[in-house]
């Protein structure tokens, strides 16, 4: 946030009294600075000794030397900041720009749904291609962070609008990030220090490219990411974020594009094949999901493209192909072929085997995730005895985990693809006490607290728009012991727990994880603890 200077006022101009005129018999005297006791104190005149007076010169010009020195390094200091400033400035300047200038043209992408369909959009598996929306609206460089400024270490980072914190280092990220977390969440506790990663980059082990034609000429073929509040793309060679292996796939296919004439989608002109390539990388594990969305079912040559890829590319298990033809902003369509492999892919996460097919919900941070989960399991203090609800639960990674130090556990998403990976999931990994339903969270919950049913901890990690009032009030009226509230989003965070305050509920404990560094975001994992049992 932009910190609030104090106002300079112009200098008035100093009177002189008629004791600080020098008379012409005293102009040749010397005046040494007030000293300690705020009293002047005259030096000997020009019939003093010599040695008297170059040992008043010396004394001066050290002074003066001294306040020199102290002046440049000030406005050293102040010339930093303005610098980081400026710089800082020029991305929030470009960015708020575009935002302006293409207005319709993100009103015309927008969806129609309303905004409890929106809501529901992680739960029903639909990935977004616009930029997310974050807490961080313009940050102003201040003296605070001026010692954590460097050049962003990406060559896109002010037109891209994907990362917006590469003028700090991961020192002052988590700096910046915790301090809007005190000023969302430190009115309903202590806000725990951030966990950080050991190596904050190439983390994103899901990530897409969209292809375009380039605006220069001649025109080719580019593959990259949506430029921040619009539909325009920036090419990108290496994103920083993104694992490794994405990023050189998506280099071979935008490479065999041409000679497969494969030609990229226009929106605009609705014409055109190839939309997008959505990539998942296995974190435990060495393999790589590829999908690629297509604007029509027809794809020429589609099993000789696959085996070109895959001889490039021997760590891909499984390729398939999407088809997407609306005009709508959401990346994956309804419709799927496999083309090599399963159609799914398998990763490892505390101890567990999950199957993730296109559509389900997976953390992008898999390192990360582990370490807040095991804190969420932490934070939960099962005993063994407890029925857990395990609400958006997406392939049920929580669920499972809490499973093995539970009684019973209950599972509730939306999406049916991902019940279905977490139901086979739940067979490979011999899970037993833990049962499936696909539902809505609220609509499930309130139907328990209807009935007369109980969980004793619930646990939810919601979408960026965060959880409702409703299920709130139902996890009050089944009088739930504990708590544990997973979120992506800070903002909608603070509203729930004061919700959870309004019914009931005591915050114990507020852990945050940097699960997106580099970006605004902040995954925070929060206790939960009813009052009146």
């Amino acid at each position: 946030m932009k910190e609030k200077r104090p106002v300079k006022h112009p200098k008035a101009k100093a009177r002189q009294t008629q004791d600080s005129v020098p008379k012409k018999n005293e102009r040749s005297k010397a005046v040494k600075p007030k000293s300690s006791d705020g009293q002047k104190k005259w030096v000997k005149d020009k019939n003093s000794t010599s040695n008297d007076g170059q040992s008043t010169r010396k004394s001066a010009i050290k002074n003066t030397d001294k306040n020199n020195a102290k002046r440049i390094e000030k406005n050293a200091d102040r010339s930093k900041v303005n610098n980081a400033e400026t710089s800082a400035d020029q991305g929030v300047q470009k960015r708020s720009k575009a935002y302006s200038e293409r207005t319709n043209e993100r009103k015309r992408y927008k969806d129609k749904g309303s905004r409890s369909d929106q809501g529901k959009r992680r739960e029903q598996g639909a990935a977004r291609i616009s930029r997310p929306v974050t807490m961080v609206k313009a940050i102003k460089v201040t003296q605070t962070y001026a010692d954590y400024v460097v050049t962003p270490p990406c060559p896109i980072f002010e037109t891209c609008g994907g990362c917006q914190l590469q003028m700090f280092n991961d020192e002052g990220q988590l700096k910046y990030k915790y301090s809007q977390l005190i000023d969302l969440l430190g009115k309903f506790g202590k806000v725990e220090p951030i966990e950080g990663m050991r190596e904050p980059f190439h983390y994103r082990h899901k990530t897409h490219a969209t292809f375009s034609y380039s605006k220069g000429r001649p025109r080719r073929i580019i593959a990259g990411i949506f430029e921040e509040h619009s539909h325009r793309v920036v090419e990108t060679e290496n994103c920083l974020i993104q694992d490794e292996r994405a990023n050189n796939i998506i280099q071979s296919i935008l490479a065999l594009m041409p000679s497969f004439k494969m030609i990229p989608y226009d929106e605009d002109a609705e014409k055109g094949f190839l939309r997008h390539a959505l990539i998942r990388t296995a974190f435990a594990h060495d393999g790589v999901m590829v999908v690629l969305v297509g604007g029509s079912p027809i794809f020429p040559a589609k099993r000789r493209f696959t085996e070109a890829l895959i001889k490039k590319h021997p760590e891909i298990k499984t390729v398939i192909f999407n088809i997407n033809s609306r005009k709508t902003s959401m990346v994956l369509g309804n419709r799927e072929e496999v083309l090599y492999g399963s159609g799914y892919l398998e990763d490892s996460l505390c101890g567990m085997t999950f199957r993730i097919s296109p559509k389900a919900f997976y953390q992008v941070n898999p390192e990360q995730t582990e370490k807040l989960y095991r804190e969420a399991i932490k934070m939960a203090g099962l005993t063994g005895g407890e029925r857990v609800l395990d609400a958006y639960a997406g392939i049920g990674t929580i669920g499972m985990v809490a499973s093995t130090g539970a009684k019973e556990v209950i599972s509730v998403e939306l999406n049916k693809d991902a019940v279905r990976d977490a139901i086979r999931s739940a067979r490979d990994n011999d899970v037993k006490n833990i049962y499936f339903h696909q539902a809505d969270a609220t609509e499930f919950i309130e139907q328990m607290a209807a009935t007369g049913e109980k969980a004793d901890i619930v646990f939810l990690d919601p979408p960026r728009s965060g959880s409702t009032p409703a299920f709130i009030k139902a996890v009050a009226k089944m009088k739930t012991d504990r708590v544990v509230y997973v979120s992506c989003n800070p903002e909608t965070l603070a509203r729930d727990l004061a919700l959870f305050k309004s019914e009931g509920y005591k915050i114990v404990r507020i852990k945050p994880f940097d699960m997106f560094p580099w970006t605004g975001h902040v995954e925070t994992v929060v206790r939960l603890q009813r009052q009146n049992p």
